[in-house]
């Protein structure tokens, strides 16, 4: 019974994680503490497609691939082997996320990759690119990154302005409070001294 339960996890993990596989691709199991397979290369793809999270290696060579969306990796934690070349990589600011991603993963696939075009960088490597040579990448982040950012300059003013608030009301509760004080002390000084006289 046992052997049949084993048997049936054997099969049906495939059948599990190639749920989540892309359709052109190939996908396989290499364990379980392991991750998945993704094979797309020589697939004609022109846009990176959903991975599984736990893809352990991903085959992407010899493709149609221009770019690779800001952000499309970061997710890939489990990630350790990644093949790119052989792609028409279009070296402008899209590219800029690739190239700055592969510097932290794996500088010999970077240094596997080559511009596709413009013709001015046709044939260099990614690795090589210089701010220079992408010209002037006006949005590096995306638009939501922006929101952000003003949304959290907001925040940070709206907290800045209440502390100041709150110490100027800080301020003026003392001064209340020491001239209440002085005030008690001189009426009660002056009370006594009424009494005595009658």
């Amino acid at each position: 019974m046992e052997l049949l339960a084993v048997v049936g996890c054997a099969l049906l993990l495939p059948v599990v994680l190639g749920e989540d596989c892309p359709s052109p691709c190939s996908c396989r199991s290499l364990g379980e503490a392991w991750g998945t397979r993704v094979d797309c290369s020589s697939q004609g793809l022109v846009s990176l497609p959903a991975l599984p999270l736990l893809t352990h290696s991903l085959h992407l060579h010899n493709n149609s691939l221009a770019s690779i969306p800001a952000g499309a990796l970061d997710s890939l934690g489990h990630l350790q082997q990644l093949e790119l070349w052989d792609n028409p990589w279009h070296c402008d600011c899209h590219i800029l996320y690739l190239k700055l991603w592969l510097e932290d993963f794996s500088a010999p696939a970077l240094a596997r990759l080559r511009c596709a075009s413009p013709a001015h960088l046709r044939m260099k490597p990614l690795g090589q690119l210089t701010g220079n040579d992408l010209g002037v990448c006006t949005r590096l982040l995306p638009t939501k990154c922006l929101q952000f950012f003003w949304r959290d300059l907001v925040l940070i003013a709206g907290v800045v302005i209440t502390f100041i608030l709150a110490a100027w009301a800080l301020k003026v509760a003392k001064k209340l409070i020491c001239q209440l004080a002085l005030g008690c002390r001189r009426l009660r000084r002056n009370i006594p001294k009424t009494r005595k006289m009658q």
